[in-house]
């Protein structure tokens, strides 16, 4: 049976049924929705309720799907735990954890198998810790093939990881969602990623429309998600938006770890029953839960109740009590049978033998009544292959990211591993970006506002420094400055995608856009920010501060500052991408940028850097903007002079005499050299500050080339971490 939510977002049963009890797939959802779109009659109206069960008796049903796993084990190794007072008579004989932990491995899936079917929701069932999510992991792919022992299975072929990625979805427990997008975005969003570039826009959004009324979110719609700070929508709708951005393909396979988790009786029981219609639509739903409600219990169709990694029971929920009463506990009549269960299987922990008996008990009553899953067959015959039955579900309107147009001898050819090209991709991952970003303007006001202050500050504190001895110090000290500035200004990007970590994980894991189009298309978003944050801080203290070059210099500069955002913001994006704590991603960060100043050459000039630290002068990202910005300001033509004869004896003992007695001592001077010397001659240039620091091995230029450089290579670096560290497997 399907039901709909309709306006009152109350659950109208549909009186129709289909054949084999199957509902209609997204793909006649959004068929309904285009013909309703055309009635003139039905578009007046401001909702409806799609009816469609009328239209799915005349079409072909797919062969049902069979997903079976055997004999899956799992073990990690425990840290060992060095304690004076352990002894092996602190552990029970007949624990087999304790004996495991002896052997420094601890078994988290023991020898567990089973089955589900589409058209049906399997649940796994087990205290904290039982192994609930470690098996739904596994089934998901979610775990390193060295690790798992054991065979998944789909219509009794072996399940490809690069198929199962293509056909399957992963809900995480954890609503991982774009606080700024509305509940319509966000669908649309992943319509975008998700559906091939052959489908029409009006044919995504009339899929993304049929999927808010599977859903039951028609009120929220237009709502925003929201977090901490932003209202958005209730728990349970974040809950059904957090599946529906990962069924919008109408994928075959649903994995969920612990969807209820956090909810109300009453948004538990209406996110169930949106899995229902979606393992009815002809999809295998699997989810893990800890306690469900009466109400829920009576949406499952099999169960699985875990105890420490080994299987107390498999079976329908029916069977719940037979089970029990045979093992010598009968249900309590008017009492949850998951609960008295659950119950059951925690005092049967905290016995010596922990629930061995019970163990055992379900392998002979399972021999005893189940059937061999091998000589199960549907009612239209055997079951199909595995690529034949994806083809026909295809060709039915499932699995709508689109069939691959190349070979089609192997089933993982079926499918493309990607719905669109790269740069479709990067179109959608950048608007959405945007579109995130432009709904939080105080972050960017933020950074913003930190520009503009040191910029004003600068410019005040340096306010049109002159040609002296002091001015060119002073002029040393403000490069410096601002161009670490530039570097310290970028450590706001930490968070960013610290925030985004999980929520690019779950997306890229089934294959929803490629990590190089995430990375590019976040490289392009950020420029026009960093170009406005540039021209800002350059216009802000150029002038003020009285910088030579005139409109060319002006423009070297601020290309070398934004070259300086650009190889800043790169490297903390390369950063966050490696650690995982937004508090220790600052902490290095600012550690390696104090570093990067303390080589760049400002304090220290490169001829007097100890030749063992040498390599770190090279690496220094301030080296190269602070070298450009100093050559740009000494090195121009006709030279400066900095330094004239009577200024030699600035900022030396000298330096308070009479003027006169100056005069003098450069007359002395000149005897003694043979060099005319007068208080007007010039001493030192701009080509001889340059040499003084050491910055004579690069121009200008390619100084400004090397720091973007730098840019791209984090950039590079930042994808490396992404497509070797964002695996989401355990290992």
């Amino acid at each position: 049976m399907l039901p709909f939510f309709n306006q009152s977002m109350e659950l109208v049963p549909n009186p129709i049924r289909t054949r084999n009890n199957l509902s209609p797939t997204l793909g006649e959802l959004l068929k309904r929705v285009e013909d309703a779109q055309n009635d003139k009659n039905i578009a007046d109206q401001p909702h409806h309720t799609l009816d469609v069960s009328s239209s799915s008796s005349s079409t072909t049903l797919p062969p049902p799907f069979f997903l079976s796993f055997t004999n899956l084990t799992y073990s990690v190794k425990l840290q060992k735990k060095f304690s004076c007072f352990s002894s092996k008579e602190n552990s029970l004989p007949n624990d087999p954890e304790a004996e495991t932990k002896q052997n420094g491995m601890k078994i988290l899936l023991n020898d567990i198998s089973g089955e589900a079917r589409d058209g049906e929701i399997m649940a796994v069932l087990g205290a904290s810790g039982s192994g609930k999510s470690t098996l739904i992991d596994a089934l998901a792919d979610r775990i390193s093939k060295d690790s798992l022992r054991g065979t998944v299975t789909l219509n009794g072929e072996v399940l490809e990881s690069s198929l199962q990625k293509v056909i399957s979805a992963y809900v995480m427990q954890d609503d991982l969602l774009f606080p700024m997008l509305t509940v319509e975005e966000t669908l649309m969003f992943s319509a975008e990623f998700r559906l091939p570039r052959s489908l029409s826009k009006s044919k995504k959004k009339a899929r993304v429309q049929a999927l808010i009324d599977q859903l039951g979110l028609q009120r929220a719609a237009n709502t925003v998600i929201g977090d901490e700070g932003h209202r958005g929508v209730s728990g349970g709708e974040r809950r059904r938006v957090s599946i529906g951005t990962d069924i919008i393909h109408d994928p075959i396979i649903l994995f969920l770890d612990e969807p209820t988790s956090g909810l109300d009786s009453t948004s538990a029981y209406m996110v169930v029953k949106v899995l229902q219609r979606i393992a009815q639509s002809g999809s295998i739903v699997m989810m893990s839960v800890h306690q469900p409600s009466y109400r829920i219990l009576g949406l499952l169709d099999r169960l699985i109740f875990l105890s420490h990694g080994q299987t107390v029971y498999s079976g329908s929920p029916v069977n719940l009590p037979n089970f029990f009463s045979e093992f010598g506990h009968p249900i309590p009549e008017n009492e949850n049978r998951t609960e008295f269960a659950l119950d059951l299987i925690r005092e049967l922990e905290g016995t010596p033998g922990r629930t061995k008996s019970l163990v055992e008990f379900n392998k002979s009553w399972q021999l005893k009544n189940q059937p061999p899953s091998a000589t199960i067959v549907n009612n239209n015959g055997p079951r199909l292959s595995v690529k034949d039955a994806i083809s026909a579900s295809i060709s039915r309107g499932k699995l709508v990211s689109g069939t691959n147009g190349g070979n089609r001898n192997t089933t993982a050819s079926l499918v493309a591993t990607f719905a669109n090209p790269f740069w479709i991709e990067m179109a959608v991952i950048g608007k959405r970006s945007l579109t995130n970003s432009r709904r939080m303007p105080e972050l960017f006001g933020i950074r913003l506002g930190a520009v503009m202050v040191t910029g004003v500050i600068l410019a005040t504190m340096f306010y049109h420094l002159d040609n002296s001895p002091k001015g060119v110090q002073e002029r040393l000290g403000f490069f410096a400055f601002a161009m670490s500035t530039t570097f310290y200004t970028c450590a706001e990007a930490i968070p960013v995608f610290l925030q985004e970590r999980y929520i690019f994980m779950r997306e890229t894991a089934y294959n929803a856009y490629r990590r190089s189009s995430y990375v590019l298309a976040h490289s392009i978003v950020a420029l026009p920010a960093l170009i406005f944050l540039s021209f800002a801080f350059a216009v802000t203290t150029f002038w003020s501060v009285g910088l030579a070059g005139g409109s060319s210099g002006f423009l070297f500069y601020f290309l070398t500052i934004l070259a300086s955002f650009w190889a800043g913001s790169s490297f903390v994006t390369f950063l966050s991408g490696i650690v995982s704590h937004v508090m220790l991603g600052f902490t290095v960060v600012v550690a390696i940028l104090a570093y990067f100043l303390l080589f760049s050459g400002f304090f220290i000039s490169r001829d007097r850097i100890p030749p063992y630290w040498i390599w770190f002068h090279y690496l220094s990202l301030v080296k190269y903007p602070f070298e450009g910005v100093l050559q740009n300001e000494f090195d121009i033509k006709p030279p400066r002079c900095f330094v004239r004869g009577i200024q030699m004896f600035d900022n030396t003992p000298l330096g308070d005499v009479p003027r006169s007695l100056k005069v003098e001592l450069l007359k002395s001077m000149s005897k003694t050299l043979g060099i005319d010397i007068t208080s007007s001659t010039c001493v030192v240039t701009g080509a001889d500050i340059l040499k003084q620091q050491g910055v004579t091995d690069l121009s200008k230029w390619n100084c400004l080339f090397i720091t973007i450089a730098w840019g791209f290579f984090f950039r590079f670096l930042f994808y490396l971490a992404l497509l070797f560290g964002s695996k989401n497997k355990r290992k």
